[in-house]
């Protein structure tokens, strides 16, 4: 950019205080559109002909006498949008950054639910009350049960261990409050991770997808944590430039956004490298006067082969 030396910490520091972080919001959230275009039209992986929703939410721990807007830390949400395939996909959404006083089950009740979607959480969106209504809103949820969950079987279907599936039933709930926020059966699966050796029980209230698909669905949901531990690792998302909320939010944003700018060139240039390859490509060569689609290209010139008319031959044949 023609600068003699790296703009200093207080200058940036004094934008990211100035500049209101909606403007960064709004640009993420056109960039997550065009990102979902982009990355709706591939090769469905489970073969599910619906909309599948992976939710979680990240937590970052702030120094109080610093950011004292933030009590206790800073908590991203985000679920992660699939059309018509896994939820391995690169579109996140993301709902407004809160301190961490929220909690991840109170992101169900401003959640817009899709009828005929699946939505994949974790255990602590465990809330029954709110997984009914769900339920009754004809959206499928799967979940992971928590430790010491009071029910009895009532139904159990066959299968095949060597699938790795030990069991796959309808329970109800023996509790007076988890029965009357949840009246009806509940599908729970217990799956023996084959990798890990890990065993796992899933709840869902779907009863016509095979288990082994609903296992699939749990593990294809990590791809909103590894989004999560991808923004933390390569864009230095723990290190903010400025400690007020303008300034915080300003930075996760842009951090949001040059994610998805990333994918989005990744996806348009149809490029096999890694989206840290492309970081890393880019981080040196955005002011340089050369097209991005030529930077990001691997270099296929051919190596030129040693001129042997200069060389000595040591032998006649």
């Amino acid at each position: 950019m023609g600068l003699m030396a790296p703009p200093a910490r207080s200058t940036l520091s004094d934008a990211l205080n100035q500049r209101n972080w909606r403007i960064y919001h709004a640009l993420a959230q056109r960039l997550i559109a065009r990102a979902r275009a982009l990355y709706a039209p591939e090769p469905c992986v489970l073969e599910l002909d619906a909309s599948v929703y992976a939710l979680d939410a990240t937590t970052s721990y702030l120094c109080l006498s610093l950011f004292d807007w933030a009590p206790f830390s800073l908590h991203v949400g985000c679920h992660q949008a699939a059309h018509a395939a896994g939820p391995a996909r690169r579109d996140p959404s993301l709902h407004p950054i809160s301190d961490g006083k929220l909690h991840d089950v109170n992101v169900l009740d401003i959640l817009p639910v899709q009828a005929g979607a699946f939505y994949v959480m974790g255990r602590g969106y465990v809330d029954f009350a709110r997984l009914y209504a769900m339920h009754q809103a004809g959206a499928f949820f799967v979940t992971r049960a928590k430790r010491g969950m009071d029910a009895r079987r009532v139904y159990s279907a066959p299968t095949d261990r060597a699938s790795g599936v030990i069991c796959d039933q309808r329970i109800v709930f023996n509790g007076f409050y988890a029965a009357k926020n949840y009246p009806e059966h509940l599908r729970r699966i217990r799956f023996k991770d084959p990798e890990s050796g890990k065993t796992l029980v899933f709840l869902t209230n779907n009863t016509s997808l095979p288990a082994l698909t609903i296992a699939a669905l749990y593990k294809s949901g990590w791809q909103v944590q590894l989004f999560f531990k991808w923004i933390k690792q390569h864009l230095r998302i723990k290190r903010f430039l400025a400690t007020s909320e303008n300034a915080v939010k300003t930075q996760v944003w842009c951090a949001i956004a040059t994610y998805l700018l990333i994918a989005i060139v990744k996806k348009e240039l149809h490029l096999d490298a890694s989206l840290y390859t492309c970081l890393q490509i880019l981080s040196v060569s955005v002011f340089e006067k050369t097209e991005v689609s030529c930077a990001l290209q691997p270099d296929r010139s051919p190596k030129e082969s040693p001129n042997s008319a200069n060389q000595l031959n040591l032998f006649e044949f």
